[in-house]
């Protein structure tokens, strides 16, 4: 059968796929209630992104089992979050299955060695931080789904250039954000991706720039992830200088400020970093490359330039806000 054919048979079943986890949750009451700290004011289906763990086993299915160890990782990390996504999980249970799964997903991209078992501790360390990370900016409408398929879309390219993956696993992988899009990037959201969506997608991601940064050997790549890593890590610098809890949510992420505070509407902020990551992975792919390590410093000095001076000008909305709320 035409590989066409496959593809339109995975999204014909992504979509009832999705339909019927949406009867499920609405019938176990699987839902994300909006708090001090929500941007959203309605009561909403949670867990949608479930969806991505899904189309991950239906490009197995119907292309082949060629991440084994990969694919039971990402079951595994998926699975705690959803139970997390229920009830509360603990945070050393759910750091444990993290680690677990990021050492299947190493063990599949051949880099567990005893000579630098250091590196990889270090490596596996920064790559559960970046999931959490992932999971921290899912906050508005069609922004874990939009920023997902920016960082896809350049992926991609770089799969046609240098065939570091299966293309068809990109392909089945945006297919199942295309659907999840369709339910969330609105105005009014069908569901949220909740902590299984917005993990799973984030190790899916990683094991895609892990095996395109173990081929090329080029680390640059990571800017693949820029916008989200400068908001997330000054974000968590600033809360620090605050004395804050970290493991206490809250809504000081610039995005968070421009739909909150700024009254953006949240699909208007969601195209927005949508478009500076394509903006910028794309400016990464096309610049000739005596000059990518130059672009690489430049593009992350201007995004924590601007991540500052955004902050400077428009956080004290948010510390007015706190102050009403007390």
């Amino acid at each position: 059968m035409d590989e066409r054919y496959y593809y339109l048979i995975i999204a014909v079943l992504l979509i009832l796929l999705e339909l019927v986890y949406f009867k499920i949750a609405d019938k176990c009451n699987i839902i994300d209630k909006p708090n001090l700290r929500s941007s959203h004011k309605t009561i909403t289906l949670r867990g949608g992104g479930i969806i991505f763990v899904l189309g991950a086993w239906l490009y197995a299915a119907f292309l082949g089992f060629h991440y084994l160890w990969f694919l039971i990782g990402l079951t595994l990390i998926a699975g705690i979050s959803f139970v997390d996504d229920i009830h509360s999980v603990p945070n050393k249970i759910r750091l444990v299955v993290q680690f677990v799964a990021m050492f299947m997903m190493f063990y599949d991209l051949g880099i567990l060695n005893k000579e630098s078992w250091w590196i990889v501790i270090v490596v596996m360390v920064v790559c559960v931080g970046i999931i959490n990370a992932y999971n921290f900016m899912d906050g508005i409408n069609g922004i874990t789904g939009g920023y997902s398929l920016a960082v896809l879309v350049p992926l991609l390219y770089a799969d046609y250039c240098d065939g570091f993956v299966d293309t068809s696993f990109i392909y089945v992988t945006i297919l199942s954000v295309l659907v999840f899009c369709f339910f969330n990037f609105r105005r009014h959201a069908r569901c949220f991706a909740g902590d299984v969506g917005a993990i799973g997608i984030a190790f899916i991601i990683i094991f895609l720039l892990g095996r395109l940064i173990l081929l090329t050997g080029d680390i640059y790549y990571i800017l693949f992830l820029g916008i989200y890593g400068i908001d997330s890590v000054l974000t968590l610098v600033h809360r620090i200088m605050l004395h804050e809890n970290l493991g206490v949510a809250h809504r000081k992420h610039a995005y968070q400020i421009m739909s909150n505070e700024l009254r953006i509407p949240q699909v208007l902020v969601s195209l927005i970093y949508m478009g500076m990551q394509l903006l910028v992975s794309f400016g990464l792919l096309f610049i000739p490359v005596a000059y990518k390590w130059l672009y690489f410093c430049i593009v992350l000095i201007i995004l924590a330039l601007a991540y500052l001076l955004f902050m400077k000008k428009y956080y004290h909305l948010h510390r007015e806000y706190l102050e009403r709320e007390r």
